[in-house]
């Protein structure tokens, strides 16, 4: 329980809850039907997109800038985070999420805020149907968010947080004609309370978590496997504190991947190529 006497683990899990309540107040109001510039899709992907792109840079070195309770659980099945760090943040982002969406609801006048942009299964799309496509743009997502911030990489990454908000716009380019794309069960559960409206409630939270489980386990342990040992990885796990000798092996491991690495071939060799 080391984490509960950590400053570091309240700043972490408080840094989740404003990261989510933005996250919502900003991505929601960006969907609000104002009568003399009616929102598209593009707009409503950009606004999403750049918020999540924002939080990340802003906040990312704090907690990890989750903001999604599916993310949370990608990085509780990869091994990144505790299972007590993992319940404090979905509590936070769900909170956050309810008082971002109350917020914006009572700074909108109420024939502009209508049902505040609340996720639905649209356009005839059925149930399975929209479950399917939430899970395909939750795992796009996870993707994304693991291949970008894994520091086992010695590449050319670019910005991660620019990277983790094009994937973002990018569901919501497609996910919006179907169910309004979640994506994010706190980004769907907030509004839902606010307004009172849990119609297929159920799709916006098995869609995304099942999709963020998959590409975990495919990323983590197929894909790109880390090299913790069972011990270790139940040691995270429980939230046991983080001994010495992890780090001193961990750096190891990663010296002797890049010895064996294809693209850290000698100077020399890399000139004449």
């Amino acid at each position: 329980m080391w984490e509960l006497r950590s400053v570091a683990f309240t700043r972490a899990v408080f840094a989740e809850f404003i990261a989510t309540l933005i996250f919502i107040f900003f991505g929601l109001g960006s969907a609000l039907n104002w009568p003399s510039s009616p929102p598209n899709v593009l707009q409503i992907s950009l606004a999403f997109g750049l918020a999540i792109a924002t939080l990340v840079q802003t906040l990312g070195h704090i907690s990890g800038a989750h903001i999604n309770p599916a993310v949370t659980v990608a990085c509780l099945v990869g091994s990144q985070v505790s299972f007590l760090r993992a319940v404090f943040y979905v509590v936070a982002q769900i909170l956050g999420a309810v008082t971002g969406a109350a917020l914006l609801h009572q700074l909108t006048p109420p024939h502009i805020r209508g049902s505040l942009a609340i996720n639905r299964v649209h356009n005839n799309t059925t149930s399975g149907q929209a479950v399917t496509m939430e899970l395909f743009l939750t795992f796009q997502l996870v993707l994304c968010i693991f291949a970008s911030t894994d520091d086992r990489r010695n590449d050319n990454v670019g910005s991660p947080a620019l990277s983790i908000g094009f994937s973002v716009a990018l569901g919501h380019l497609l996910g919006i004609y179907y169910t309004g794309c979640s994506m994010n069960p706190a980004r769907s559960f907030g509004p839902a309370v606010v307004v009172g409206d849990f119609d297929s409630h159920w799709v916006f939270w098995l869609g995304p978590m099942a999709g963020a489980v998959v590409a975990s386990l495919l990323y983590n342990y197929a894909l790109f496997p880390h090299s913790k040992t069972l011990s270790e990885r139940m040691a995270i796990f429980k939230g046991y504190e983080p001994e010495e000798d992890w780090e001193e092996r961990e750096v190891r491991r990663r010296q002797s991947m890049e010895l064996h690495s294809p693209q850290t071939l000698p100077r020399g060799v890399m000139e004449k190529v």
